[in-house]
Formats: structure tokens, sequence, C-alpha cells
């Protein structure tokens, strides 16, 4: 019974087995012969037809017949193994990643120029409908020029994954998405053309959603954000950066968070001002990702944060955190990404920051922490990226850690264990000092390393050859010094290197370069090196950017760079070049986006330069000595110096050069040049302009009408040329002027009142030697910006405005500490930026002001007719430094409070009519240093103080005054004789000394022949004395003018 039972379970195992086997042979042969759907194929068809295909990724999209073609081969196809239905459509373009430890840049470049040629475009046709078993659709990274999103999408009711990110999509996000009840992963990040929408109740019908990105869509009027967001409870990555999002909420505010499966929640590159905004966060006990970086989040770090135990990533860079680094974000053991960057965060560094034993990376950067790198960061093994650098914001520099922290300490605290796997090691601006040690070579993974700004000194060790992965070697801006280690010729995968500004000397051989095939950037500008190579020398690598300001190249012009095909950006200013500029260089110009040859001896003539394929180009030739005509220049150049030349000749065809073109040009400067000739009338085309400097010329004629259309102008110099007519009044529409530069021409009319409204922002107000005649107008005090007023050697005459205390700028005893930049929108380098510059008369003196001429404040009003006193308001100027009304007609007393203006340096009164003591107050200006109140009517004893009795007693001359510096000490002033006339007692005090009478009579005669029609005559007087000023200035001119 058992043997039966037995062989009937044996025979029926037999048989499910073949029934298997059978049912298994006919569902792999139905496999291969299931084919995709007739109509899905056509739907493709038609799908491909509306689609631009630059590249012909779809060729194998073929319209052939169906037994020869199966379109679920095709290409981003993805078939039913069964049914044969359509289920994916995979048509997202690749987009090369960027890594900076990674990425090759030539590569990247090539492949990013390989994407732009591979992007689809067109439009979405609605033959998609017809896919009804369409799971999964992502056309991201591609390019369909701003239309919208198709509404029909929404009808696609089996879609679970839509990706559309990042595709060129624009427009109101439409509501029908909401339709899509399947779908589990919606992606409309990062489309820039305007993608938005008015609210978000449409994702109420997405229960099953799990994944949300809508980055750069623009929410703002979506003011129900969170609200709709929580009712999706299957959410766990929500992803809103730059969704111009604000704290704004409106009721109901929801009392609990659906969504607490979320572990990944990105609000970066919003507008959130008030951390209470993020009450809702405290409650997401599974998010490992946080990113809120980029926002306006004042205050400290909030508190509910240190809920979030399970994160990992932590991003709070950029925002205005003011805090110290609270002691509970020490105790994230299993953070492994913190970015705390450019915020205010204050106080130490704890080293508690030991605990964080998982992480990877950590960045402090750019931050207001004091004190010590603590030792215990050394202990992070893990450790791939530290970033501690400190970049000012525009804010006063204040230090990012104690002065002097040595840079040996840091390497040796972290050699211990973080040496072997540290990537990124980020600290210029840190307050470092000290020496680079041989320590330095123990951190062989290193690939980017940044010490520039500091105080490093010392040599380059030679172990630096032993970093044989670094990719960027930033030590700019230090005081390293010694020779350049031959050991950086073993770098062979070194892109970018900075060493400039720093005190290197020595020379730099062949060798030093021998195996940088990979460099891409070298700046090593401002150090004192010597290059010498042969002639025949072929670098090995093929730069983009050079940057070797100041060093000595030799006085031939450099033929190694004729082997440098990429170079974009050249600098080789004052590197001892005496020698022309051949041809082939000019002929590689159309590819500088920055060149700058100037500081040299470089001669000949600059050739036409009419094709400029950088629109934003900038070339520096000046202080050369280039001779010739001005050539013409592309309409892309942005920024063009050739001053200081010898450049001669007209400026009508550079300026009237293809009229047809607008030009880009936005600073130009032909100063100090040997230019002639009138100004054409071609500005019109020329509005990009911001600084126009055709200073020390031989310009002659009325300035044409079109500089009226220069409406962007901020800087305007045509100091000593032989201009003249009325230009002021054609200005009346550059409203952004803050310098006006016009002197020593021959420009007349009288200063418009609409200056001081329609020129707010003048600093500079330079009039000075020319034939302006008429009052200064009290409008021009409403210039409360001015820091220089200059509108000397002119005819103006009446009294100087009370309203001068309004000039609110000379009333501050301090100037910001930034030099004055030209106002070029366009410079990007960042190590070329352009300074305002001036030429002054200060104690006497002619000198130009650059870098520091923001510090200056200066009134010099002399030579002129004017008239009265001198208002008591000026010495409300406390910030003022010069104060020059010499040769005028001005009378009354000197202000008794001139004391107040502490700051002044130098105060000329002289040859005026002015009377009184000199007020005590003067005694106060601890800073005067240059003093001349002569030939005026004042009188008494001059103040006791060390400034004043130190100063020239030719400064006092010609006045009744004495007391030191004087030799007349005032003892014998007014003192009455004590002798009796014994012969006018006896004649009844009749009797006449003929001594004094005869000496009386012959200082009437002289007086009256001589010195009698002056003061008789008013005019007289002061046509007398402006002869003599005008003599002695045209005297001057010559003088200057033969040296």
């Amino acid at each position: 019974m058992m043997m039966m039972m037995k062989k009937k379970e044996g025979s029926l195992l037999r048989i499910i087995i073949a029934v298997t086997l059978t049912l298994l042979f006919c569902l792999l042969t139905a496999d291969s012969e299931v084919r995709c759907i007739e109509s899905e194929r056509h739907a493709l068809l038609n799908f491909k037809q509306h689609l631009e295909d630059p590249s012909n990724r779809l060729a194998s999209w073929t319209a052939a017949a169906a037994s020869d073609v199966d379109c679920c081969d095709w290409i981003g196809v993805v078939c039913d193994n069964r049914t044969g239905h359509v289920l994916q459509l995979h048509l997202t373009t690749f987009y090369p990643l960027y890594d900076e430890l990674t990425t090759d840049g030539a590569q990247y470049e090539a492949q990013l120029q390989t994407y732009e040629r591979s992007v689809f475009g067109g439009k979405i046709n609605p033959s998609l409908l017809d896919l009804k078993h369409l799971i999964y659709l992502d056309l991201s990274y591609n390019d369909f020029g701003g239309t919208h999103i198709p509404k029909f999408l929404g009808s696609m009711g089996s879609l679970r994954y839509l990706n559309l990110s990042q595709a060129g999509f624009g427009g109101l996000i439409p509501h029908q998405l909401g339709n899509l009840s399947n779908l589990q992963y919606l992606d409309l990040g990062f489309n820039y053309y305007d993608l938005h929408a008015k609210n978000l109740q449409w994702l109420s019908g997405l229960p099953l959603l799990h994944n949300l990105d809508l980055s750069y869509a623009n929410l703002s009027q979506a003011s129900n954000w969170l609200q709709e967001i929580n009712k999706l409870p299957s959410l766990s990555e929500l992803r809103l950066s730059d969704c111009a999002l604000s704290g704004f909420i409106p009721p109901p505010i929801p009392s609990s968070i659906n969504f607490s499966s979320l572990t990944t929640l990105d609000l970066s590159h919003n507008n959130f001002e008030n951390t209470s905004i993020l009450f809702w966060v405290v409650g997401l006990h599974n998010l490992v990702s946080l990113d809120l970086s980029d926002n306006w989040f004042l205050g400290p770090i909030p508190v509910h944060l240190q809920n979030l135990t399970s994160l990992r990533h932590l991003d709070l860079y950029w925002n205005k955190f003011n805090s110290s680094i609270p002691n509970w974000l020490y105790s994230f053991s299993h953070l492994e990404f913190l970015n705390l960057g450019y915020n205010n965060l204050q106080g130490r560094i704890s080293s508690a920051i030991g605990n964080l034993t998982s992480a990877i990376s950590i960045d402090l950067s750019s931050n207001e922490l004091e004190g010590k790198v603590p030792r215990s960061l050394g202990s992070l093994c893990k450790l791939r990226e530290i970033r501690l650098s400190y970049h000012n914001r525009g804010q006063e520099i204040s230090e990012i850690f104690e002065r002097g922290q040595e840079i040996s300490e840091i390497f040796e605290s972290l050699s211990s264990c973080v040496s072997n796997g540290l990537e990124i090691l980020e600290m210029d601006g840190a307050q470092l000092s000290g020496h680079l040690t041989d320590e330095l070579g123990k951190f062989k993974n290193l690939v980017i390393l940044f010490l520039g700004y500091n105080s490093i000194s010392g040599p380059i060790p030679l172990s630096i050859g032993n970093l044989s992965s670094l990719r960027s070697l930033y030590l700019e801006s230090n005081q390293i010094n010694g020779t350049l280690p031959q050991s950086f010729g073993l770098l062979s995968k070194l892109e970018s290197l900075n060493i400039g500004l720093n005190m290197l000397e020595g020379v730099v051989l062949e060798v030093h370069f021998a195996n940088l095939m990979r460099l891409e950037t070298l700046v090593a500008s401002q150090n004192r090196l010597t290059l010498e190579v042969s002639d025949n020398w072929t670098p090995p690598f093929q730069l983009n950017t050079l940057v070797l300001g100041s060093w000595n190249l030799g006085s031939k012009f450099p033929s190694w760079l004729y082997s440098q095909k990429q170079l974009l950006s050249l600098d080789i200013s004052n590197a001892g070049i005496i020698d022309a500029v051949p041809p082939w260089f000019w002929n590689l110009s159309s590819q500088f986006r920055y060149l700058n040859i100037s500081h040299n001896q470089i001669y000949g003539k600059i050739p036409q330069i009419p094709l400029i394929l950088s629109y934003d180009a900038i070339i520096d030739a000046s202080s050369n000595n280039f001779t010739g005509p001005l050539p013409c220049i592309s309409s892309n150049v942005s920024f063009l110096d050739l001053s200081n030349n010898l450049l001669s000749g007209s400026i009508s065809h550079f300026l009237c050069y293809k009229m047809n073109e607008s030009k880009f040009m936005e600073f130009l400067n032909l100063g100090k040049n040997l230019l002639s000739g009138k100004i054409s009338n071609c500005w019109m085309k020329w509005q990009s302009l911001f600084v126009l400097k055709l200073e020390n010329n031989n310009f002659t004629g009325k300035i044409p009408a079109s500089i009226g259309s220069l409406i962007n102008l901020q800087s305007l110099h045509l100091y000593n040329n032989k201009f003249f007519g009325k230009l002021l009044s054609l200005l009346k529409n550059c409203t952004d002027l803050f310098t006006i530069d016009i002197g020593k021409n021959e420009f007349d009319g009288s200063i418009p009142k609409w200056i001081g409204h329609r020129l707010s922002s003048l600093k500079i107000l330079s009039l000075h030697s020319n034939n302006f005649y008429g009052q200064i107008p009290d409008e021009l005090c409403a210039l409360t910006s001015l820091q220089i007023l200059d509108l000397s050697h002119n005819k103006l005459f009446g009294s100087i405005p009370k309203c001068v205390n309004n000039f609110s700028t000379m009333a501050r005893n301090h100037n910001s500490n930034y030099p004055i930049f030209f106002p070029v929108s366009q410079i990007e380098v960042s190590y070329y930026r352009p300074f305002e510059s001036e030429l002054l008369v200060i104690k006497g003196k002619s000198l130009e002001y650059s870098t520091t001429l923001q510090l200056v404040n200066i009134i010099d009003l002399s030579n002129n007719n004017l008239s009265g006193e001198i208002p008591k308001e000026v010495a409300s100027l406390q910030g003022l430094q010069s104060l020059n009304l010499s040769f005028n007609i001005l009378t009354g007393r000197i202000p008794e409070n001139i004391g107040d203006m502490r700051s002044l340096e130098s105060i000329d009164f002289s040859i005026n009519q002015l009377s009184g003591k000199i007020p005590q107050s003067m005694s106060s200006l601890t800073f005067l240093s240059q003093l001349n109140l002569s030939n005026n009517k004042l009188i008494g004893r001059i103040p006791s103080s060390t400034q004043l009795q130190s100063l020239n007693a030719s400064s006092f001359f010609g006045n009744k005054l004495c007391g030191p510096p004087l030799t007349d000490n005032c003892t014998i002033h007014f003192v009455k004789p004590n002798i009796e006339n014994k012969w006018g007692k006896d004649f009844g005090g009749q009797m006449v000394d003929w001594f004094f009478v005869s000496m009386a009579l012959g200082f009437v005669v002289g007086f009256w022949v001589v010195v009698g029609p002056l003061l008789w005559n008013k005019q007289w007087r002061i046509l007398y004395f402006q002869f003599l000023d005008h003599l002695g200035y045209k005297l001057g001119g010559v003088v200057t003018q033969t040296w």
C-alpha cells in the first residue's frame, strides 16, 4: 500500500513538472513574438515629427514597415515584455556633471558643447495620449524654449514618474497635473522661463506622491503652499529651492504635519527671515537632509533643530545667523556634511567639534569666529573637506581666527589621521602666519589648497612636489619669499596656480614647468621673478589665463606666447619689454577677453582690431611708447585704456567707426597722448560708456551736443585741453555723473543751478582754470556727496554760499576706506580693478590721487572775484582737509569757530581783505601743516600753538601781526614816548619838530604817487592784483611746458 502511494506521488510530481515546463516554454515563445503595438508606434513617430533633434539621436525611430521595425528597440523606449505596450520614455539629455575634485576642465568643456548640440526642442505632440500604459516620462535637460507644459499630460492617468526638470518650460503650471492620481515622482525644477503657479491646490490629487521638486518655479502667489503640501502623506523628498517663498503663511496654519516620513527638505534660495516659519520642521524626525541656505534667517541658529538627530546633511549657508555655534550641534554624530558658511556666527569653535565623527565636509567660512582652530578637528578621520576661509562681504574687515595662528600648527594637528584623506583645505583670509613646513608634503591626497590672503612667510617647501593629486593651489597675497622650488614641476595634475602678490624672487626656468601639462591658469604677478627660457621654448601646457605682471620677461616680446592658442586672459604688464609687438600676437588678440600689456616700453603702431569675439573684452595698453593714429576697435570691447602713449592725430575715425553698430564700451581712456583736432558728433552709439577720459591732449573746439546722449556716464575727464563753449548745459541728462573734471580748458558760461539736483551723485567737481563767470549758485549745496570742489582760476563773483554746511560728506571725519573704483560692470577679472584718479593741488603741490582719493575732502575757490565774508557755516565741514580761498576780495573776520575743522591740513586765505584777529581756536588745528594768511588786514598777536609757531613766517606777511614765528614779539606796540617838548612849553606848545614834519611829508608824497591810486580806485586795485596773479600763473605754465 505504501509502495502504491509513493508511485502515485511520484507520477503527480512528474506531471506538475511537465506542465510547468510546458507553460514556461509557451511564455518564452510568446515573449519572443511580442512586438510593440502598431498604434503606439505611430504615436511615437508623430511625437518625433514635432520634436527638434539637432544631433539625430532618434535615428532609430523610423517609419519603415512594421514587420521590419520594433519600436521597443528604439532608443529611449521601454516596453512591457508580455504585452508590448510602451511603458517608459527616457528622453533626457545627459548634462555633464562638474566635480571640482575629479572633473577635467577641457573634457568638461567638450562635454558641455556636446550637450548643447544634443538637446531636444520643438513641441510636445498630443500623440503621447495614445500611449495608454505609459508610466514613466523623462524629458529633463532639454530646451523647449519657454513653451508651456502641455495640459494634456494631466490625462495620462497611468503616469507614475514625470520628470520635466531643466527642460526649458515656462508659463503657468497646469492644474491638470493634479489628475495624475498614480503619480509618485514629479520634478518640474529649474525651468528658467518664468514657470509659476498661482496656487498648489492641484497637489491634493496626488496622494501617492513621494518625490516633489518645484525648484525655481515662482510660488510667490501660492501663499498656502504649506497647507497644500501637508496633504501629501507619502512625501519623502521635497525640493522648493528658489521659489520666491516668504515667511507669511495664511491661516489655517496646520497644527500637525502629515508628511512625517520626509527625509529630504530643500528650502534654499528663498526669502525666509524669521526662523519661526520652521516650526513644522521640528516633527520631521526622519529628516536626513535639510537645506536652508541662501535665505534671510536672522538671530541664533534655531534651537528646535536639535531634535533632528538623524541629519546627515545640514546646509545653513549664506544667511544672517549671528549667534555662536550651538553646543547641541556638536552632538550630531551622524552628520556628514555641515555648511554654516557666510553667516555672522561669532565666538570660538568648540573642541567638541571632535564629536562629529561621521563628518566628511565642514564649511565654516566667512563668519566672524575667533580663537584658534581646535586640535580636535584633526581627530575626524573621515574628513575630506575643510573650509575655514574668510571673505569680506562688504562689511568692515574683522578677524575670523586669532591673528597670527601658525600655519604649521594647523598642519600638525591635521597630520595624525586627516592628512591621508583630506582633499580640500581652504583657509584663505584666515589670519594665518608662520612658515610653510615640510609637513605639507604629508597631505598627498590634497586636490585643492587655498591659503591666500594671510601673513604666511618664508619659502615654499620642497615637499610641495609630493602633492601629486593637487589641482588648485592658491597662495596669493602672503609674504612668501625665497625662490620658486623646482619641485613645482612635479605637480602633473595641477590646473590652477596663483602665487601672486608675494615676495618671491630669483629665476624661473623651464624645469619649473616640466610636467605641468594640465596647467590652465597661472597667476604669479607682483613678485620679483625673472623668467629665463630659450628662444625656441614651447611650454608643455595650454593656458587660458596667464598673469605675470611685474615679472622680468626680458627686453624682447616673449615669443613662446605664440604656442598658447587657447589664451583668453593675458597680463604681462610692467615686465621690462622694450620691443615692438609681433604681428602674430595681434592676430591672437581676437580671442582675448582680457589683455594687459601696460607699463612697458613697447613701441610701434597699434593695428586695427576690428574683431574681438568676447563681447566684454578688456584691453589695457597704457603707459607705453605706441605711436601713430588711434586704431579702430571692435564694438565688443568694453574696456580700452591707451593712455600715456604717443598716439597722435584725430579721434574722429575712432569714434565714428561702424556707426551702424552699438558700442559695448564702458570704459575709454585716451588721456595723456598727443591727440588733436575737434571731437566728432558721433557719441550716439556710445551709450554704454561709464567712464570717458580724454585729459592731457590737444583737443580743440566745442564738445558736440551728442555727448549728452551718454546717459550712463559716471566719470568725465577732459582736463588740460583747448575745449571751449558751454559744456555743462549738455550734461543735463547725464544724471549718474559722480566725477566732472574739465579743468584747464576755455569753457565759459555760468554754473547752472540744476547741477545740485540733477547730478546729485557728484563726488568730484573740478572746473578750475576756465572762464566760468557769475555767482556760485546756492543750489550747489544740494551735492551732499561732494568731496572735491575746485572752482579756482575762473571769473566768479559774489559771496560764498552760506549753505556749504550741507556738504555732508565733507562734514564727516571718516570717509570709506574703500577706493573709488571705476564703475565698469563687465569687469570680472578679480585681479584687475581700475581706480578713479584726480590731479589735485594740496599744500601748494600738485599730486595725483587714486587709491586714496576716497579719503580726500577739499574746497578750492581761489583766484576769483569772490567778495563778502567767509561764512561761519564752513566750520561745520569737520572732514575738510584743504581750504583755499586765496586771491579773492573777501572781507570781514576769519570765522571764530574755524578750530572745529579738526581735519584741516592746509589753509590758504592769502591776498584778500580779511581783518580782525586770528581766531584763538585756530591753535587747536593739530593737523595743520600749511597756512597762508599773508597780504590781508589782520592785526594782533598770532595765537600760541606748536602748529602755528612751527610755520614759516611768510605765512603772516603783509598784515599787522606780531608774535612767533614773526620777529616782532609784540612788546613795542602802542608804547607812548615819555619825552617832553621843552620848546613847546616855551612857545605855548606850538613849537614844531621839523624832522618829523619832513618825514611825514615824504610819506604822504610817496603814498599818493605810488600807492594812493590803488587805494583810491577799487576797480584799479582789483585789476592790478588780478594782473599780477594771472601774470604769475601764465609764467608758471610756460615754465611747466618748458620742462
